[in-house]
């Protein structure tokens, strides 16, 4: 799994977001490789109507460090069960 921090523009006013504003993102995605989870986090965002997507930071969390954390995350619960899982921040 790769969890990324990532940045999008927003294309219309969103909660406390105003038209353009960049807004921060956590998006965990549960892929093989690096490239097409980068994709998919791209795609993601895109799809919800944001545009600019700036992946500022990846991480990937190894299976044997994955399983203690399970059942603890409700975050990588979803990512696990729908393949990805994006939380969309107030700030930075």
């Amino acid at each position: 799994m790769y969890i990324f921090s990532a940045t999008a523009k927003t294309r219309k006013a969103i909660d406390d977001f105003k038209a353009d504003d960049k807004v921060p993102f956590i998006v965990y995605i549960d892929y093989k490789d690096l490239f097409g989870a980068e994709k998919l986090c791209q795609l993601y965002l895109l799809n919800e109507g944001f545009y600019e997507v700036k992946i500022e930071k990846r991480k990937m969390i190894p299976a044997e460090k994955l399983l203690p954390l399970i059942d603890k995350d409700k975050a990588i619960q979803e990512a696990l069960e729908t393949g990805y899982m994006v939380q969309m921040f107030d700030a930075h």
